[in-house]
């Protein structure tokens, strides 16, 4: 089926870049350019990135600046989705200033190798309102500096309101398997009623849905994710119980639990009531990539088992530590 983003053609799946550089050892250029050209190769070239996905030489940006001048031809191949507007201690900017400041150094980092074909504020600015950071986001449209607008992590309620004020081309949330709230908290509902496309970010759990996490140890100290709740010891036993039974399913299938979780988003796009979503999972090896670039069927009878495995087995604790979830914009008005 695929999907058009400023007019041009992208796959069911996309893919995520943050993990290519925000990480604590440095991924050498080559393997990052394999990652990515296994990604457009298996049809995922709508791509999110970040502003804040590692230090200035080496983010979303710069490092496809680099992919881009060992590619040229590639160029025009990948639809790019960049988030910008957190300043310092990832403090969310939505001012005007800082909007132009965060878009003209996205398109600075790029270096005029690449479009950035829509942006988006990291996280909704609580001393901004919403229709203050769209419009300062159309002057930007309007001068060729991005193509279009998304949103990421807002509410029904900003959804809606930023939609009055100009056109909102996505929005980016947490959604999976391991994490149901876009269809608990209205924000799936607005962008049905909006036609909005959801880019659901973690389609595999932050990993966890791959099977490949079977202990706490099995994170590496430095990772992020030892800081999340649903990752720590006293819960984490009982949050794999969800993994456990999408594993049986996915060995009934054939084929890998990720892959599941995947064809789980894809199948609830299809249903009535239902906004388009876009899964980003992203990976750091080319044949992870292709795995999560393989589309499964899914019967009814399956989707009705996964809301059996959800509802009994929802996972315990927050998606994020505490000054993440303030972070998270639940405004209602």
């Amino acid at each position: 089926m695929g999907h058009t983003i400023q007019g041009k053609q992208v796959g069911n799946i996309g893919f995520g870049l943050m993990g290519l550089t925000w990480r604590p050892n440095r991924m050498p250029d080559e393997e990052a350019f394999a990652v990515i050209k296994a990604a457009l190769e298996s049809g995922c070239n709508y791509m999110n990135g970040g502003e804040f996905y590692g230090p200035p030489d080496h983010n979303s940006l710069t490092l496809l600046r680099r992919y881009y001048e060992k590619y040229p031809e590639d160029q025009g191949k990948i639809v790019l989705n960049i988030k910008g507007c957190a300043g310092e201690n990832f403090r969310p900017d939505g001012s005007p200033a800082g909007v132009k400041a965060s878009v003209e150094n996205c398109v600075r980092m790029i270096g005029g190798k690449g479009r950035i074909d829509q942006f988006e504020p990291a996280r909704k600015d609580p001393n901004t309102d919403i229709e203050t950071t769209v419009a300062a986001l159309q002057e930007q449209v309007a001068a060729g500096n991005i193509g279009g607008i998304t949103l990421s992590e807002v509410s029904a309620a900003t959804i809606r309101r930023a939609a009055k004020v100009g056109k909102i081309e996505g929005v980016e949330v947490e959604f999976s398997l391991w994490c149901t709230e876009p269809l608990e908290n209205g924000v799936a509902q607005a962008c049905a009623e909006l036609d909005i496309p959801i880019i659901a970010y973690s389609p595999l759990g932050r990993g966890m849905l791959t099977g490949q996490i079977k202990s706490p140890a099995d994170i590496p100290e430095d990772d992020f994710r030892k800081h999340l709740p649903r990752f720590q010891p006293d819960v984490f036993e009982g949050n794999l119980r969800l993994v456990r039974e999408v594993e049986r399913l996915a060995a009934r299938k054939g084929c890998k639990p990720g892959q599941v979780a995947i064809g789980w988003l894809l199948a609830l796009a299809k249903m009535p009531g239902m906004p388009r979503i876009i899964p980003i999972p992203g990976a750091s090896h080319p044949h992870r990539v292709r795995e999560n670039a393989v589309e499964i069927e899914l019967s009814e009878e399956e989707m009705v088992e996964l809301d059996r495995i959800m509802r009994e087995f929802a996972p315990v604790g927050t998606r994020y530590a505490p000054p993440g979830m303030k972070l998270l914009d639940t405004s209602t008005e």
